[in-house]
């Protein structure tokens, strides 16, 4: 039985090596182009304070009709913050002005639970734990990377206290804390 095992194991290793290397080439290229899916269109954010310690990283992916934010944040300070992406792709300190307003193409009010609202920058509010991190990932539904990256860019914003998710135009989230400009990946 052992020689019959032996025996059938050489005449595969045999008929392996004596196979052209077009041919393998030629497989490995099918299976490479089955399995080849395009990535979705990206960008990312490096997130900075007024004195430049970083802060966390953003990145925001096309998928499913929508932009999908995923924050991660470090070195922040404990407890609820907003986060919100806003319309100018500029981090000028110390308070983040430069970034514009609430990134809001619809021209909706302020809020996810505004009647009127939301603005299509306004994100989940992010709880920071002790150790200074947090995160949120979340879809801004019917958009695209195109309509975010406009001529003037975008920037995405942590703000200091937690989004009523009412109060128009920025839901007393209080001051700008970290910032970031949202660039093409």
């Amino acid at each position: 039985m052992r020689t019959l095992v032996f025996a059938a194991a050489s005449a595969l290793t045999l008929a392996a090596c004596n196979a052209q290397p077009a041919e393998n080439a030629a497989a490995a290229n099918d299976t490479a182009a089955n399995n080849t899916t395009a990535a979705a269109p990206g960008a990312r954010a490096d997130v900075a304070m007024a004195d430049a310690t970083p802060a966390g990283a953003a990145t925001i992916k096309e998928e499913d009709g929508g932009l999908k934010v995923s924050f991660m944040g470090q070195r922040l300070p404990i407890g609820p913050h907003a986060v919100h992406i806003h319309t100018t792709g500029k981090c000028d300190g110390p308070d983040f002005q430069s970034a514009g307003g609430h990134w809001n193409p619809e021209n909706k009010q302020h809020g996810t639970e505004n009647p009127a609202g939301p603005h299509k920058g306004d994100l989940p509010n992010m709880t920071v734990a002790g150790n200074g991190t947090g995160s949120i990932l979340f879809t801004i539904p019917d958009t695209t990377l195109a309509a975010l990256m406009d001529a003037d860019g975008a920037a995405l914003v942590v703000h200091a206290d937690a989004d009523d998710n009412v109060t128009d135009p920025a839901g007393n989230a209080g001051g700008r804390i970290a910032c970031g400009v949202i660039n093409a990946a």
